[in-house]
């Protein structure tokens, strides 16, 4: 019998967002619980999550597949907890009369170097001049004039026309038509020093966790409306299931190839430092 000095004390990292929130419900609030293991949630923006985990700093995280081109030596994907946009992504806004002029040479706010979003947007226009900003305050900015658009990721796709912006771009639709492929955004990486046993282990609750939210949807929404910023509770309902759905609980064999097309992709166009093969860490289906 285990006791609590005895347990396991694994750091899972992700966005105080409702998506990453339904995905992690039934581990936060206990509805799951292994007894060799604490599971402690830590909440920061994926920014912020990226420059941790080039630190090593948690065990688990959530990440951008971006950073994880600089990440696969300490850390391994895990088989669940992506977010893929089918068709869809992050977006470039910007005032109306701005929806006709290119993007090229036009300072654009972005929510970080290392997020996807910013790697999609350098595939689709490579000239241009980024403006770190918080994902928080990109609309802000734009709508103040401050920069000339906005790359919007999280809840900010759905909400950018009450602050009087447009859509120039979806860069999902846009991988989309280039690809034939889902835009793959960001994934779970579990640390490699943990050893296989805790990793299969760990990547098994996890797995177990997402799969409760979906199978106990009204409960798990509940719990996520408590992270989402300023939406309605239908909006909740759909931005949940545009990052939280089959991709989701298990990469699709398209969705792995879509991880594999983006880095190299990344690669190619000089904004990857070198070629990155995207390693999944398999999981049992019981422990």
């Amino acid at each position: 019998m285990h006791t609590d000095k005895e347990k396991i004390r694994i750091q899972i990292a992700h966005s105080p967002d409702s998506d990453d929130a339904f995905m992690f419900y039934a581990l936060a609030k206990e509805k799951l619980t292994d007894p060799g293991m604490e599971f402690h949630h830590i909440l920061s923006d994926i920014e912020t999550l990226n420059r941790k985990a080039l630190e090593g700093q948690y065990e688990v995280s959530a990440v951008s597949f971006h950073a994880y081109a600089y990440l696969a030596e300490r850390y391994v994907l895990l088989p669940c907890g992506a977010s893929v946009g089918n068709g869809y992504g992050p977006i470039v806004v910007g005032p109306k009369e701005s929806q006709a002029r290119p993007l090229a040479g036009r300072r654009i706010a972005i929510p970080g170097e290392w997020t996807t979003a910013h790697l999609a947007l350098r595939l689709y226009e490579p000239r241009f001049q980024a403006v770190v900003v918080p994902f928080d305050r990109i609309l802000d900015e734009v709508a103040a004039g401050s920069v000339d658009a906005g790359l919007i990721i999280h809840e900010g796709q759905l909400t950018f026309r009450s602050w009087g912006v447009e859509k120039i771009a979806d860069l999902g639709e846009w991988w989309m038509e280039k690809t034939g492929l889902p835009l793959p955004l960001g994934g779970n990486v579990i640390r490699r020093d943990l050893g296989i046993d805790i990793m299969k282990k760990v990547g098994y609750w996890i797995r177990q966790s997402i799969a409760y939210g979906l199978s106990h949807r009204e409960e798990a929404l509940a719990y996520a409306a408590g992270f989402a910023r300023g939406l309605t509770a239908e909006q909740i309902d759909r931005f949940v299931q545009m990052y939280v759905n089959e991709f989701t609980l298990e990469y699709s064999p398209e969705a792995k190839r879509a991880v594999a097309r983006l880095l190299e992709d990344g690669y190619r166009a000089g904004v990857v430092p070198r070629m990155v093969a995207p390693e999944f860490l398999e999981i049992p289906d019981a422990i």
